[in-house]
């Protein structure tokens, strides 16, 4: 079904993000047919992303379309065993990748992105994760990094577990003495996020931490599985130097490298007998104040979304807002 207004799930979450004085500024529902390219780069690479990872990105592992169980338009990000390329540059698998780098970027507020996992059994990985925005300049790690999901790793591969096994982390600094400072949590969750539903996965970022939440629209007092604070400027590695400055978002598919330790062909088994797919029902921000660089035809309009009182209506399947006589949709746009 397309997300006409967020309809029910979205209720909740806009009511207590309202509540805290957060309005939603911009969001991709992915219901078109085609990515938007306005918004999204299809990254095209068989570099390894410095991760040795054994992929070919492509369009060919990008597509628009249906989740055909839940019927909800999305982004696919597909992964297949099979050769691409040639020469030295000659890969045996394909996949997905796509980032808003110079497109879409923000700073602080809330992040999230509604998604179906598929069986990473072994060899998947699938992350959404942010980066600043001053990368081409500022290169990597200093451009800072945000790993909002990664499932696949190497842990819940050895102890039988890496459907429920996930990661949020942080990346920051620049190498001295050949490290590099970053923060990673590991979680073994009570439920799979690999049982063919989609799984609601949360960044919180303000002026003093980045916080993460799993399934909030499912359980709103969930405790976070991951937290670290940004106040700190005191050091040239402190994490309030690298946090406080626009970040785009990624979203991929990869299959391989170092967080699955698979450096093999053979030991990609998730591929052997099918190709495998990540679905994204949606990703939004919100924030207190609107911050965020987005090509003006395809973000909301500047109407802010009422966060005082306002009547909520379900009319036709469509939830709508009405205060003081002006009827707005859930995306805080006037209805004419």
């Amino acid at each position: 079904m397309r997300k006409f207004g967020f309809i029910f799930s979205a209720l909740l979450a806009v009511t207590a993000l309202s509540a805290q004085d957060y309005t939603l500024v911009w969001s991709d529902e992915f219901n078109d047919p085609a990515l938007n390219t306005d918004i999204w780069n299809i990254e095209v690479n068989n570099s390894g992303c410095g991760n040795a990872e054994l992929e070919y990105y492509s369009e060919r592992g990008v597509s628009m379309g249906v989740e055909p169980n839940s019927g909800e338009h999305c982004l696919i990000l597909t992964a297949r065993k099979e050769e691409w390329g040639s020469g030295s540059g000659l890969r045996h698998f394909t996949s997905g990748r796509i980032n808003s780098s110079q497109k879409v970027y923000f700073t602080h507020g809330i992040v999230e992105a509604q998604i179906l996992i598929p069986s990473t059994a072994n060899g998947l990985w699938p992350a959404f994760w942010m980066m600043g925005n001053d990368h081409k300049t500022n290169g990597w790690p200093s451009c800072g990094e945000i790993d909002i999901m990664e499932m696949g790793n190497a842990n819940g591969i050895k102890n039988g577990t890496q459907d429920r096994y996930f990661n949020g982390a942080a990346h920051w600094g620049f190498y001295k003495n050949n490290a590099y400072p970053n923060y990673g949590v590991p979680s073994t969750n009570s439920y799979s996020l690999q049982d063919g539903q989609f799984h609601l996965f949360t960044l919180v970022w303000d002026e003093s931490n980045l916080t993460m939440y799993l399934d909030r629209d499912k359980y709103p007092n969930v405790q976070p599985y991951y937290k670290m604070g940004i106040e700190s400027t005191d050091g040239d590695w402190a994490t309030g130097n690298y946090f406080h400055k626009p970040f785009f978002i990624l979203f991929n598919l990869a299959v391989g490298g170092n967080f699955p330790n698979i450096k093999t062909v053979e030991g990609i088994t998730a591929l052997a007998n099918e190709e495998r797919s990540m679905y994204v029902n949606y990703v939004r921000v919100y924030q207190k104040e609107k911050n965020i660089v987005a090509p003006a035809s395809t973000g909301l309009d500047d109407t802010p979304f009422p966060a005082v009182e306002a009547t909520k209506l379900i009319i036709n399947g469509r939830l709508l807002i009405l205060r003081d006589g002006i009827y707005y949709n859930a995306q805080g746009q006037i209805l004419k």
